[in-house]
């Protein structure tokens, strides 16, 4: 196993555990199952173990696994704040206390705001005082490093990422989502501060793997590495050194060494140029099925009436390449809850983003195509009643 430090010297394993997707058994947790996928995680090296408050049963089976094993202070606990429940400062104690006690620990060593989509999001937690009860659980011990997790725009990340002395942060990255949410440039915004940046999603849930279109298994096998769809894609992420942890949801032993032998072994600046060139192969044949050429450059922005064109035009795309609940669902995320409104029906067809179109796309249609596509009448009240509920205003 191979690490990398983060900000304040600690050595953390490239390789982290996504607690997310343990197995299940009836209505629960399948425990043995589980047990011997992060024991065997751990015997590997791995130190570092990513859950959070809304993952079913995850942060109780952590904290029963961990101290029926005695291996609790040998590793690295993360859990999440789930900070779209906070409405008063009573509640950051209830939720924390209620963590810690699943986890059947008196510290959680990384501690996120989880989901920030939005810096308005981050704003709301400091009216309830997030920031004297951060000092506070870091003065007692309570908590050792302070981050948070982010789905939204490359914007409005560096807004939250520039607003506090983070320890560290979570992005979702992969080799398709180069220039999504906050994507190679806050990747490195991040870095350049010396802030740990762990990486989820780096398979997109297994869909860079389970959902490759042949010519895309095809420029993998012609590659001349012996390197399946996962290695591939957390090579490329091993590559940057920007990257501190790589989060892997596995459920299974042989997923388990198969991620730590890769882990072992990848090194920061080893892919080739013949490598990238497969990889460009392998996003080629997965771009195929897209909707729209957008490639991200953002040179159609900003739009004069805040819609988020790129973003818009990405999930649409999602629609096609994965599947439409995924796509709508990265919509919800990404777009709809954001507190400026970034939706395609602001736009007023002005024309000004598609004389920028490197592309030449007739982005004023494709809005209006993508928008329908995105948004039918269940989605779009969903919408309305999750911005009505993230951003309500905090309670005394």
């Amino acid at each position: 196993m191979q690490y990398r430090k983060d900000r304040n010297g600690n050595d953390l394993s490239i390789l982290g555990y996504g607690c997310m997707r343990f197995s299940k058994k009836g209505a629960g947790i399948d425990m043995e199952k589980t047990e011997r996928e992060l024991l065997a995680a751990y015997r590997a090296g791995v130190n570092y173990f990513d859950t959070a408050y809304i993952y079913p049963g995850s942060e109780a089976a952590v904290g029963e696994i961990f101290e029926r094993n005695r291996i609790r202070d040998k590793v690295n606990i993360a859990t999440k704040l789930p900070q779209y429940l906070i409405g008063n400062r009573a509640a950051l104690d209830r939720f924390f206390g209620e963590e810690l006690s699943r986890l059947r620990t008196d510290h959680v060593d990384y501690y996120l705001m989880h989901h920030l989509t939005d810096v308005a999001m981050w704003e709301k937690l400091k009216t309830v005082g997030i920031l004297d009860w951060i000092r506070e659980k870091k003065q007692a011990g309570a908590i050792r490093y302070i981050g948070f997790s982010y789905h939204g725009n490359t914007d409005n990340f560096l807004k939250i990422l520039d607003d506090y002395d983070w320890d560290f942060c979570q992005i979702q990255y992969n080799y398709l989502d180069e220039v999504a949410q906050a994507g190679r440039a806050g990747l490195q915004a991040a870095a350049a501060k010396g802030i740990a940046v762990m990486i989820m999603e780096p398979l997109r849930g297994g869909k860079l793997v389970n959902m490759l279109p042949e010519a895309a298994k095809k420029a993998m096998a012609e590659s001349g590495r012996a390197w399946g769809p996962a290695e591939w894609g957390l090579r490329w992420l091993y590559n940057q050194p920007e990257v501190t942890v790589v989060l892997s949801g596995m459920n299974s032993v042989e997923m388990v060494e198969s991620n730590c032998r890769t882990a072992s072994e990848a090194l920061p600046g080893s892919l080739t140029d013949a490598d990238f060139e497969t990889l460009e192969r392998v996003k080629r044949a997965i771009r195929e099925r897209e909707r729209v050429g957008c490639t991200g450059c953002r040179y159609c922005m900003p739009c004069p009436k805040g819609v988020d064109i790129p973003g818009i035009f990405r999930c649409w795309n999602t629609m096609y390449t994965e599947s439409k609940s995924a796509g709508r669902t990265q919509f919800i995320q990404t777009v709809g809850l954001t507190r400026e409104s970034a939706f395609a029906s602001q736009c007023i067809r002005c024309g000004k983003c598609e004389q920028h179109c490197p592309q030449s796309i007739p982005i004023r249609e494709k809005l209006q195509e993508a928008d329908r596509a995105l948004r039918p009448l269940p989605y779009k009240l969903a919408i309305q009643a999750a911005r009505a509920f993230m951003f309500r205003k905090a309670g005394k």
